[in-house]
């Protein structure tokens, strides 16, 4: 059975998202970049929110991003090659190739297709996140923690769950991958 993971950057105090709606704190690190291109490579299952989706599809429909770097030409054949479920109630259409829409998260439709796809399965945005952690079906939480507060903002991870701590790596500008397993379901 394949597994769901939550992958997200995150600030000191928690914050995928600054009052505005920002989330660029900073240029990215070639290994962090590469960091995030490990953890993609087995995927063979996005699952999107509205947002993330629209944000992420660049890497398909914009050329000028995978031509910047030979890791960003590696991280966008990493990324273009998974299907994707957009979860959306007002997109009607997809940028991408291999992608559908599914109106509403489902958490039983997500363990059947845990049992049935190809690959991992790896979750985003933090609204369609805290909704597949508080139904149980995520299998681990990867958080890529940027050396910055932001006071407030949106929170990577929904109030009143327990995690259990897997892992951690530390990165030369002061990120941490931390890696934490859900605990209370």
């Amino acid at each position: 059975m394949a597994k769901l993971h939550y992958i997200n950057n995150v600030s000191l105090d928690g914050y995928c998202e600054d009052e505005q709606g920002a989330f660029e704190w900073g240029p990215m690190p070639d290994d962090v970049f590469q960091t995030y291109i490990e953890l993609l490579k087995p995927v063979g299952t996005f699952l999107y929110g509205r947002r993330l989706y629209e944000t992420m599809s660049g890497w398909e429909t914009m050329p000028a991003l995978a031509e910047q770097s030979a890791l960003t030409a590696e991280f966008s054949g990493v990324w273009k090659a998974p299907n994707k479920v957009v979860y959306s109630s007002t997109l009607t259409d997809v940028a991408t190739r291999n992608t559908r829409i599914e109106r509403t998260f489902d958490p039983g439709k997500v363990v059947a297709m845990k049992a049935e796809v190809e690959g991992e399965l790896t979750i985003g945005g933090a609204n369609l996140a805290a909704q597949a952690i508080k139904a149980g079906v995520v299998d681990e939480v990867r958080l890529f923690v940027w050396p910055i507060t932001v006071g407030s903002g949106k929170p990577a991870l929904p109030a009143g769950i327990g995690y259990t701590l897997l892992g951690f790596r530390r990165f030369d500008n002061g990120a941490v991958l931390l890696r934490y397993k859900p605990s209370a379901r």
